[in-house]
């Protein structure tokens, strides 16, 4: 079960959502506007937001813009809107939308999106530090080194001590943003070279539309090793029967029969 926050100014909208989504075993939030979003992100532990562009106050984009700035994107979000362009959907995304669901949005499409959501906020639990660090108390000594200990070099420790902190080989001191897309580019390239650069099964491994994966594809700088999807074929040799040796029936003897009667 997930916490899912459906933030639309159409109560019919917010309903009929929520009836599906909980059908499906989530915990759904609703919100009218933007104010109502933040208070519930702000209350909840949420796992995904589906977000409404067109909205009285403060629509869909700028609320996106100003969770994004403020470090608290911490979750996936899903914009809808019926009304909107391409320009304003690539807009979103390039903000840290996740997809763009255009409304009347079919059952299918939008529990396929949820799916693909949901496995985006696990990934992005799972690259938040496990442990916070705990500041040294103020005015502490270091501990003495022990009798007979070699000196520590303090270089090497000052080095150490200032390289940039990594979980799974993506530097976490960088603005989320940049994390995430770093995060991304690995995973679409993994996933791209383990299914043989089949575009269609990377994006149903991802949850994602064709053209949506493209168009990540595209924002990443991604470029498809197309000539990589072919496979060498290296012919073995086949190994031939040996040679038959035929004997010249010019050269071969004479057999002579002996006859007794002959015919007239």
């Amino acid at each position: 079960m997930a916490n899912i926050l459906v933030v639309d100014d159409e109560i019919g909208i917010r309903e009929l959502l929520s009836e599906i989504l909980s059908d499906e075993g989530h915990a759904v939030f609703t919100a009218e506007n933007a104010a109502s979003a933040r208070a519930a992100r702000q209350r909840e532990q949420l796992d995904l937001v589906l977000l409404d562009i067109w909205m009285p106050d403060t629509d869909g984009v700028t609320l996106l813009k100003e969770w994004a700035s403020h470090g608290q994107l911490t979750m996936p979000v899903i914009m809808m809107s019926g009304h909107a362009t391409i320009d304003t959907a690539v807009e979103a995304t390039r903000f840290g939308a996740l997809e763009f669901l255009e409304k009347p949005i079919a059952m299918a499409r939008l529990l396929s999106a949820v799916r693909g959501g949901l496995e985006r906020a696990r990934v992005m639990r799972n690259l938040r530090p496990l442990q916070v660090p705990v500041a040294p108390p103020l005015h502490s000594e270091p501990p003495a080194a022990p009798a007979g200990a070699p000196a520590r070099d303090t270089d090497t420790a000052t080095a150490a001590e200032s390289a940039p902190a990594r979980h799974n080989g993506v530097p976490l001191d960088q603005p989320l943003r940049d994390a995430r897309d770093q995060f991304e580019r690995v995973y679409f390239e993994y996933h791209l070279a383990k299914e043989g650069f089949s575009m269609t099964r990377v994006a149903d491994r991802a949850g994602l539309e064709r053209t949506h994966l493209y168009r990540k594809l595209k924002q990443l700088g991604i470029e498809l090793a197309r000539g990589s999807r072919r496979v060498e074929r290296v012919e073995e040799p086949v190994e031939l029967p040996p040679a038959v040796e035929t004997r010249d029936a010019a050269n071969e003897p004479r057999v002579y029969v002996q006859r007794d009667d002959y015919d007239d």
